[in-house]
């Protein structure tokens, strides 16, 4: 009989997949989607409902900028506070992929608070 490969998962593929279990976005209260690279953060409000992205931002607008990289990603958390309140969304959901809450994600999280979403 062949038996069939497996593949191990890394720390943050499991922890990813045991959030994803557990959150979902409403029309009433969307998923705000964090993604971490290397160099950026790329981060969006999604409806899960409808599976439509709202409003996105990113550092890769700031990529001229000499900032730390914490600094642009506090930038994109208030930018898309500021988006999400245009588009009358003020409660969201925070989805931080499997990534600890700390530097950048959190960075990100406080940008957004001080922009008038809640968490």
């Amino acid at each position: 009989m062949k038996r069939l490969m497996t593949t191990k998962l890394t720390g943050l593929e499991r922890r990813r997949l045991r959030i994803k279990k557990k959150i979902r976005g409403t029309s009433e209260r969307p998923r705000l989607s964090v993604y971490r690279s290397l160099n950026h953060m790329y981060v969006q409000i999604v409806d899960d409902t409808v599976g439509k992205t709202i409003v996105a931002a990113s550092t890769a607008a700031f990529a001229d900028d000499k900032k730390k990289k914490i600094d642009k990603a506090k930038a994109v958390g208030e930018a898309i506070g500021r988006l999400a309140i245009g588009k009358g969304i003020d409660s969201v959901v925070f989805d931080r992929s499997g990534h600890v809450y700390h530097g950048r994600i959190k960075a990100v999280a406080e940008g957004a608070r001080q922009a008038g979403l809640k968490f």
